[in-house]
């Protein structure tokens, strides 16, 4: 856990630099936008066709049938899962922006700064890094649907998305944090073995997208946040085991750990 809230805290001293802030912002404020323009246009039909499929289920028809105040209930709660479900949607939309463009440049950068010290094994690729979040975007949108009639329920819908929103930053951001530094069998070994700390961190990140104002930039400060952990942990995995470390200092040199 300690080292959660140290990768979180390099993510903040992060945020205030130049050339990272701008990547942190731009992937929230263009997927609220692309949202909230789909949001309003489909605001009406969406909430009275999800209230016409709800009302067709046979053991709920006859009870809104029945009660007027149960169907204005009942359409305050569609109303209610479908404003929860846009933040999801404008998360997963920024996550995969900051996933493909504006996390490897910043990875770049901070790797120079924060992490010379790391010799760059390139074991995955932009490549990879796209086609693992486009992946990654397709299930968590897969496993939002089928989570969606459960969405009714006081509190799971705000359960769901958090749960999934952490998975998703552990799949998408777990590979792009490494990618530049960590040879192959290193990005497979440490994404497997440490992913439960990883949901973790996922998880926290994920909750931030329910902050007004903060959730514009909580997808690439999630990134930011697993940049710092995974590169902290290839680190120590690295020391443990005696590998060939580059010189802090000129970043150049290649030296032997005792």
């Amino acid at each position: 856990m300690k080292d959660i809230l140290v990768a979180v805290g390099r993510a903040g001293r992060s945020l205030l630099r130049r050339d990272i802030f701008w990547h942190l912002l731009w992937p929230g404020l263009a997927a609220m936008v692309v949202w909230t323009v789909i949001a309003v246009m489909v605001w009406t039909p969406v909430t009275e066709g999800l209230f016409a499929w709800v009302a067709g289920w046979s053991f709920v028809g006859t009870w809104l049938s029945a009660s007027e105040a149960a169907a204005a209930v009942m359409l305050v709660l569609i109303k209610i899962a479908v404003a929860l479900l846009v933040v999801p949607l404008i998360y997963v939309t920024a996550a995969l922006l900051v996933a493909t463009i504006a996390l490897p440049l910043m990875l770049e950068r901070i790797g120079r700064t924060d992490y010379a010290d790391i010799e760059q094994r390139r074991g995955g690729s932009n490549v990879g890094s796209a086609w693992n979040s486009i992946v990654a975007g397709g299930l968590f949108v897969l496993a939002l649907l089928v989570s969606l009639p459960f969405w009714l329920i006081p509190g799971v819908g705000l359960l769901a998305s958090v749960v999934l929103t952490g998975w998703l930053n552990q799949r998408a951001f777990g590979y792009d944090a490494l990618m530049l530094h960590a040879d192959r069998d290193e990005l497979a070994r440490l994404r497997n073995d440490w992913r439960p700390q990883m949901l973790l961190l996922g998880g926290g990140c994920s909750l931030l997208a329910y902050v007004p104002f903060v959730n514009l930039l909580a997808p690439a400060f999630a990134g930011l946040a697993f940049v710092h952990y995974m590169l902290e942990t290839l680190r120590r995995h690295r020391l443990q085991h005696g590998v060939t470390v580059l010189d802090a200092d000129t970043a150049l040199s290649p030296r032997r750990l005792p």
